[in-house]
């Protein structure tokens, strides 16, 4: 079983990586729209997938019960630890920000600001070197590597479930793909800088598909944890849960709209939400 879930996670790792670094390379300026769609639609599954599905199984373990408390304390572990990282991310690719002017926007309004390319215009005019953008490329896949070890781990924790058995469930499953299309994004934001600053496209791609790897690690991490037991499968899918619910309302949500102040994303994210419950009671 284990085997299976190295391959699955490695898919949605550095296959979510890597295609958005391949979808970087087709660049569009009017594809943030779709990017919203799409970001709005993984929130909703993701939200399905964690009150109907992960914090159910916590709070109740192997047909055990399980101190609420307990759960409330994974929960908040887990979005503390994702906060932290995501902190730290922003505290070191930030730098790009204040190199155009003062009055620069330092939140994301477009797809081009969340992958930095409206920044490319002040490197071509000469005002910048292009290694910075290199630089900002390298810092941020560093820094996404970092990021996805916790992702990882809400995959094995949700596959831990049915460690026993030959079979996997659905919820790993169906957190997989939200985790893969969670990481085209995530892609995006390290693949721009990188083309930008002269590093050829296949490299780059190459690059940015492996900054997913470390997410096999988490998943493999998350599924030992998640295995040893009733109370440690309940605090593992607690954690998985706090670090999923932060991904959705500190990244996915804010990110959508962002990207398009429309009605669409809320219904896309209802649509998502709505498909989460089919997949998971089916």
């Amino acid at each position: 079983m284990i085997w299976n879930i190295v391959w699955i996670t490695a898919l949605a790792g550095m296959g979510g990586t890597g295609m958005g670094g391949w979808i970087s390379c087709l660049f569009r300026k009017d594809s943030g729209k779709t990017v919203s769609l799409l970001l709005s639609f993984a929130a909703g599954v993701m939200t399905s997938v964690v009150c109907f599905d992960l914090l159910t199984e916590a709070l109740h373990p192997e047909q055990m019960d399980t101190n609420v408390w307990l759960v409330v304390l994974g929960v908040l572990a887990g979005y503390v630890v994702i906060a932290a990282l995501n902190a730290w991310i922003d505290r070191n690719t930030n730098h790009e920000v204040a190199h155009i002017d003062e009055n620069h926007p330092r939140t994301a309004d477009s797809l081009e600001e969340l992958t930095h390319a409206n920044h490319l215009q002040e490197h071509r005019e000469g005002r910048q070197p292009r290694s910075g953008l290199f630089l900002a490329g390298l810092v941020m896949a560093a820094a996404i590597a970092l990021h996805n070890v916790p992702e990882g781990m809400v995959i094995g924790a949700s596959f831990a479930r049915t460690a026993g058995q030959a079979q996997l469930n659905r919820g790993g499953l169906t957190m997989a793909v939200v985790i893969g299309l969670h990481n085209i994004p995530e892609g995006m934001a390290v693949a721009v800088p990188l083309i930008s600053g002269e590093m050829p496209k296949w490299r780059a791609v190459l690059v940015t598909a492996l900054t997913g790897f470390p997410t096999v690690l988490g998943a493999i991490l998350g599924f030992t944890v998640g295995a040893m037991g009733p109370v440690a499968l309940a605090l593992s899918l607690s954690f998985a849960s706090g670090a999923m619910l932060y991904v959705v309302f500190g990244e996915l949500l804010p990110e959508s709209i962002l990207m398009w102040r429309s009605k669409l994303p809320a219904a896309a994210t209802i649509i998502g939400m709505l498909t989460g419950l089919v997949i998971i009671y089916l």
